[in-house]
Order: structure tokens, then C-alpha cells, then sequence
């Protein structure tokens, strides 16, 4: 049955709790100094009238918790197969990898259920052990999924749900070219056809989001790439995706599509490189009322940017709509995906999150993986309370900033000449009761001379 029987994690009747040796993470506060608890995620602390549960949101993502190996470009894997107990190969497993793919499922909401959370986010080739066709893949999807769904039904696993879930689009060769942005309408086909699986997936698994993430949207060369025609076709299939998600008539009808920037790696440039591009792109092509951003921390650096940039653009455009947390290591430049536990960088963004109102129906995921070197189970825990603990202490501090009220005492001082007095120069210009001739008028009389400080 669903939530019982054998646990993945090793032996019948064994759970996560009884692998590690130790009992379930909780919070114990900022004096605590076990690397098994949280000091500063209090689930239930109400901060400015809401949980910090329902402030951050936070989802452990599957592709990194389960499918991780440790390999690198420079090492095979670490951690073969995910490396843990559950991955190993059992008498009786089927060929097709079915049965190794529930013990994942099985041992990832384990881990949910071990760190005290909730929610989890998928690509549907990682949950589910691809086929030689597209009919055994879709096939495989279909069972993987309806377990999840059953386990989320389960007494046992019945808070569990997931934020979002997603296509993988760039892995298989077929999609060496892109998959919307491929110069062959066979591989667009294809990409469609999974798009909407995943999002079939998605909305059985009770998502509250979905996201595109296109890795080979872009190009190696300019030479032999013809740009206006992909960006159309990429719009294509974003303006498909709405279209079908309008078809639903149950809540994920209502679910945030999101797009996830990331400027180039492996493509050379890609045509989502960061929020603003991705904003002019979805306006030009009237997508911006379908479509909010997930930012991904790591994917702001590889552009020139901050996280805080990233969210904080996407925030006042009112696009918003989810946050993958993680970090890259400022001396090699790649998309290293580390757990971002930098606290400066996680009072920004709890800066942005608290401005935005929240981030529901999408939250922040832990797009983040353990390095090579780390093979112990117990690091899979502790990664995920560390960055869990940053995050939160970053939403204690940024609350702390918004009500002692000094930052915009400040903001309002420097710009107050924008909005005071209501028939001033700043209320004029934006209200447009001046054109050019009158300000240059009002200049070469000199009203404005002495006016910088």
C-alpha cells in the first residue's frame, strides 16, 4: 500500500528516521548547534500576518536529491545511480526501471517528510525512466506518477504535494539542437507532445506551477542560426502550453506557468538570458499575461547579475512568481548549483519575496545538489536544513528591515521631488503636463541651475 510496505530506504518496515540514526529535524532554535536541526526555520512563526512556511514555500527538488551522481566534466560519478541505499539494484526489479524509480519516489518524500516539508518539483524524465520510444516513455510517466499520486493520498503522505514540475528538454540527443527553438519540426512536435505530459503530470500530482526551462533554447553559432524564426517558434509552443492549460478543469487550470532565464551553458547564448530579455520576449509576443518568472539564483550570476537584481526586476514588472535557491562559486563561474547560504544574499531575497507579497502559488526550490566529494546520507539532510536555516534567517532579517522602517524612510527622502507637492516638477513630468520646449524654457531661464546637490 501506498505509504507502508517495504521503505525505500532500506528494509522492510525501516524509514529515513531509523537509516540516519537520528529522529526527524525539527526546530530548536538559534542556539542550537546540530547540523540536524533548524535554528532559524520556525514553520509556524508568523512573521507580518503570515507563516514563514507560507512566506517561503520551500520545495526539495527531485532531479538533485535523487538523480545526483557526483559527476562532473572532469570525474565520473561519486554516486552512482544516486548513490543511496534505495538506488541499488534488487532482485525482481523490472527491465524497464519502473520499480527503481517508486523507490525513489518513496525515499523523496520520505526525505519531505523527514525535514518537516511539504512540497517537491520534478522534471518528468527524472521521476520516470525514459523508453525506447516515445509511447514506453509516456507509458512509464503515467505509472511513476499515478504512485505518487497515490502515495500523496496516503495517510502517511497526504500533506506532500507538488509546487511545480517541468519537461526535460535537453537531455535526450534528439533535442541537440533545442527542442522549440530545433530546426526540425519532428523535434518541436516531439517537445510539444511532452510538454503536455508533463503538464498532464503536473496537474495530477495537484501542482500549483509549472516551468519551462529551455537549456538548448539558443544557439552554439549565429552562422547557422536563424533567430527571428526560433523566437517565433519558441513563442509558439509557450502560446500552445496556455492555450492547453485552459483545457483543465480542475485547479491547475489555475497553476502559474513560469519561465526560468538562464544566459548561456551548454548553448553559447540563450534566448531567455535574464528577466528583462525574458520580458521583452514574452511582451512582444503578447505571452505576458500567461507568464511570470522563476529566478534562479545561480543563472542571475552567470548574467552579470545579483539574485536581488534578478527577483527584484521580475518583481516590479509583476512577474515574480518563483525562486530557485541555490548559488555559484564566484571563482569558477559555472552553474555549480550550491545551497545558497550566503546571509546577505538571503536577507535580499527575502527583501524581494516580502515586497512581492510572497511568492504563491509558486515558492522556492532548492535547485541545488551536494558536491562530488560528499557521499554520506546524512549530507543530504544536513544541505537541505542549511539552506532551508539561510533562507529563513534572510526573511527574519528582511522583516526586520521593513518594520524598523528606515530603508524606505530613505528611498521616499531621495525621491520625494518625484511625488511632492502634487503640482510640482516631478509630479508634472510624470504626469506629462510638460513637454520638452517648456523644460527647456523653464532651464534657459534658469530655474534649474544649482538644482544638483
Amino acid at each position: 500500500a501506498a505509504g507502508g510496505g517495504e521503505c525505500a530506504a532500506g528494509g522492510e518496515g525501516s524509514a529515513l528516521a531509523a537509516l540516519l540514526g537520528v529522529g526527524k529535524v525539527r526546530y530548536a532554535g538559534p542556539e542550537s548547534r546540530s547540523a540536524l536541526e533548524y535554528r532559524y526555520y520556525d514553520k509556524d512563526l508568523v512573521l507580518r500576518g503570515r507563516p514563514m512556511r507560507e512566506w517561503l514555500r520551500p520545495a526539495v527538488a527531485f532531479w538533485h536529491t535523487q538523480r545526483g551522481d557526483g559527476g562532473d566534466p572532469f570525474g565520473a560519478a561519486t554516486r552512482p545511480g544516486g548513490g543511496w541505499p534505495w538506488s541499488a539494484p534488487r532482485a525482481g526489479d523490472d527491465a524497464a526501471g519502473l520499480a527503481l524509480a517508486k523507490r525513489r519516489v518513496l525515499a523523496h518524500f520520505e526525505l519531505l517528510d523527514f525535514l518537516g516539508l511539504d512540497l517537491w518539483c520534478f522534471h518528468d524524465r527524472d521521476i520516470a525512466p525514459p523508453g525506447e520510444t516515445f509511447a514506453q516513455s509516456a507509458a512509464n510517466l503515467r505509472a511513476v506518477v499515478e504512485y505518487a499520486a497515490e502515495l500523496q493520498r496516503s495517510e502517511r503522505f497526504g500533506h506532500i504535494r507538488v509546487l511545480w514540475g517541468t519537461a526535460q528538454l535537453f537531455k535526450d540527443a534528439v533535442y541537440m539542437n533545442g527542442a522549440a527553438t530545433s530546426p526540425q519540426p519532428e523535434v518541436f512536435a516531439l517537445a510539444a507532445a511532452q510538454v503536455k505530459q508533463a503538464m498532464d503530470a503536473t496537474a495530477t500530482l495537484n501542482g500549483t506551477a509549472y516551468v519551462f526551462w529551455g537549456g538548448r533554447e539558443g544557439y552554439a553559432t549565429l552562422l547557422n542560426t536563424e533567430p527571428a524564426l526560433e523566437h517565433s517558434n519558441l513563442a509558439a509552443m509557450l502560446d500552445m502550453a496556455a492555450e492547453y492549460q485552459q483545457t483543465f478543469h480542475g485547479p491547475f487550470r489555475d497553476a502559474q506557468l513560469l519561465i526560468e532565464p538562464k544566459p548561456q551553458e551548454p548553448t553559447t547564448h540563450q534566448w531567455d538570458w535574464d528577466v528583462a530579455h525574458t520580458v521583452g520576449f514574452l511582451r512582444k509576443h503578447g505571452l505576458e499575461g500567461n507568464f511570470k518568472i522563476n529566478v534562479e539564483c545561480n543563472h542571475a550570476t552567470l548574467a552579470g547579475h545579483s539574485c536581488f537584481h534578478e527577483t527584484e526586476m521580475a518583481r516590479v514588472e509583476g512577474m515574480l512568481g518563483n525562486v530557485d535557491a541555490n548559488t555559484g562559486n564566484p571563482q569558477v563561474g559555472w552553474d555549480t548549483d550550491e545551497f545558497l547560504t550566503d546571509p546577505r544574499e538571503a536577507l535580499l531575497l527575502g527583501l524581494s519575496i516580502l515586497r512581492n507579497g510572497g511568492l504563491a502559488p509558486g515558492g522556492i526550490n532548492f535547485d541545488a545538489k551536494l558536491r562530488r566529494e560528499s557521499t554520506d546520507l546524512l549530507d543530504l539532510v544536513a544541505a537541505h536544513v542549511s539552506g532551508l536555516d539561510a533562507l529563513a534567517k534572510g526573511l527574519r532579517a528582511a522583516v526586520a528591515l521593513m518594520e524598523d522602517g528606515t530603508l524606505e524612510t530613505m528611498l521616499g527622502e531621495r525621491y520625494k521631488g518625484w511625488s511632492r507637492p502634487a503640482d510640482g516638477l516631478g509630479a508634472d513630468i510624470r504626469n506629462r503636463r510638460v513637454d520638452l520646449a517648456e523644460l527647456e524654457e523653464r532651464a534657459m531661464a534658469g530655474e534649474y541651475d544649482g538644482a544638483v546637490a
